[in-house]
């Protein structure tokens, strides 16, 4: 058959991303080989995906044995793996249950759904607002999008789901008023990812709890991005001393393997029976495995206080780079492994700079170039990182006085 001539005018990659031109065939801890053999230190493991970096051993031995025994069994059946990976969350953690998915935008959706089969079986099906917040970001599916309200993801897909109230990031006036009787939920990153990284200062998470409880809404995190780890405690939350009701959780959990969860409280679950929701891949015997295994290093107290030195460290070492670079920088940001640096330039310019100097950054709103570096990232690597991070600086600041 001969391709008509729409059909060939499209690629046969649906081309809904902009691609840098760089073809990585191998990776190996902080660092990733392109095809021409060059060597790029990777600051952004994938988006924040790869939490321990690339071809991690342990990783590779979970995932490689698995493989050798059971991949699928779908849910219809007991997974091992699945119960052991559930329990050790349960224990590490407030949740008292969780659901497996393979994505964040795949946890947002159940955490919606729970939210208002929660006060459905309440018997008050009127409660279906979700409050959420601008800069914030929760996916690419209908409700996730619906979710975070931007024009730059909803339009020309209308109409939306409904059902949710967008609120200015930070306006407590504007958050009081909109909490009312139909209120569900309040919905919120404790560090915006893509937004910028913008953390939620700890008194305002306290005080989101304290307003769910005097109100009854559940009180849902999205740590997509800022969980397992990447904050320096396991999850973000618990530097606010918080606990929410229900949590989405993806990128780090597997390591690279696409997993996803949804943890929750039991009475948040309620009414989440047989039958409610499902997922042919969530929760399969190979993301289940490399997760668990995931769980087991990072959840270690020496890792997580690790962190937190590198974090330190790297933080320190980025504020001398933006003090060397005033026409380029205005400042750091964020915690933990996920940092930003505030640009005077367009963060794709930057971007841009940084893989001629053979390292890898990712860009965000608000002008932010984010940091996300594998939790266990070498000292080294630090240093030659902010070194390239430096040579690309450079190269905008000569850019911008040409």
């Amino acid at each position: 058959m001969t391709p008509s001539a729409t059909a060939s005018a499209i690629p046969s990659v649906l081309p809904t991303y902009s691609r840098a031109p760089l073809n990585f065939v191998k990776g190996a801890g902080s660092w990733l080989t392109e095809a021409d053999g060059r060597r790029f230190l990777d600051l952004g493991a994938g988006i924040a995906v790869n939490a321990l970096g690339h071809a991690h051993p342990a990783l590779v031995d979970a995932l490689t044995e698995q493989a050798g025994k059971v991949w699928h069994l779908s849910n219809l059946y007991e997974i091992p793996q699945q119960q052991a990976l559930a329990d050790r969350l349960v224990e590490a953690t407030f949740a008292d249950t969780v659901f497996f998915t393979n994505s964040g935008t795949e946890a947002c959706e159940l955490a919606v759904k729970m939210v208002r089969k929660h006060w459905y079986d309440k018997g008050q099906p009127e409660r279906v607002e979700i409050i959420t917040f601008d800069g914030s970001f929760h996916g690419r599916s209908s409700a996730a999008i619906a979710a975070a309200g931007s024009e730059k993801m909803t339009k020309g897909f209308g109409p939306l789901l409904g059902g949710f109230t967008h609120l200015p990031w930070g306006d407590h006036e504007a958050l009081r008023a909109a909490v009312s009787d139909k209120t569900a939920a309040i919905l919120i990153e404790p560090v915006q990812g893509e937004g910028g990284i913008r953390p939620l200062p700890d008194q305002c998470l306290k005080g989101l709890r304290d307003m769910c409880d005097e109100t009854g809404a559940l009180l849902v995190l999205d740590e997509v991005q800022c969980g397992v780890g990447r904050t320096g405690k396991l999850f973000a939350h618990e530097w606010a001393g918080i606990e929410p009701d229900i949590m989405m959780v993806a990128k780090g959990i597997g390591g690279g393997f696409p997993l996803g969860a949804v943890l929750a409280k039991a009475e948040a679950a309620r009414g989440m029976g047989a039958g409610t929701h499902g997922s042919t891949y969530g929760g399969n015997p190979l993301g289940c495995a490399v997760g668990l295994k995931v769980m087991e290093i990072v959840a270690e107290p020496a890792f997580l206080a690790d962190v937190n030195a590198r974090a330190g460290g790297l933080r320190q070492k980025l504020e001398g780079l933006v003090a060397a670079h005033p026409d380029v920088f205005e400042g750091v940001r964020g915690t933990g492994l996920m940092l930003g640096l505030k640009c005077k330039v367009a963060p794709a310019e930057f971007v841009s700079a940084g893989y001629a100097a053979e390292v890898i950054t990712v860009p965000a709103a608000d002008n932010v170039v984010r940091l996300l570096p594998a939790l266990n990232i070498g000292e080294d690597d630090i240093s030659e990182a902010v070194t390239r991070l430096d040579r690309a600086a450079t190269a905008v600041s000569e850019g911008l006085k040409a």
